[in-house]
């Protein structure tokens, strides 16, 4: 079996690389931390926010429901501020399946 390498997770990320993962304007980012108080990215002097992953894991909630539930910005913030750990939960399952999915057609090809 060849070296798989391992996946790399970092403490901070930037608003670059979070825009990147999305592929959203790093404006809409900045929009859905003004909406939205579980959105707390650190700031430096500058001013330049890191996320953790924590962070992105908050966003990538926010992103599912607007984006891919048909969300409102109100009724994201209200579905969150009730079900919060529920959808916590349900994500984490999501983001499981879709790896299994990905490993599972990573099998197919090489067969």
């Amino acid at each position: 079996m060849p070296y798989k390498d391992r996946e790399i997770s970092k403490m901070y990320y930037t608003m670059g690389e979070v825009s990147a993962m999305f592929g959203v304007n790093q404006s809409l980012i900045r929009f859905y931390e003004k909406e939205f108080d579980v959105l707390q990215p650190k700031k430096n002097k500058k001013g330049n926010r890191y996320f953790t992953p924590e962070d992105l894991e908050n966003f990538k909630i926010i992103f599912h429901l607007i984006n891919d539930k048909g969300y409102t910005l109100q009724g994201a913030k209200d579905h969150l501020k009730t079900n919060l750990n529920d959808t916590r939960d349900h994500q984490r399952v999501i983001d499981s399946l879709e790896s299994m999915k990905k490993f599972l057609l990573e099998v197919r090809d090489q067969l």
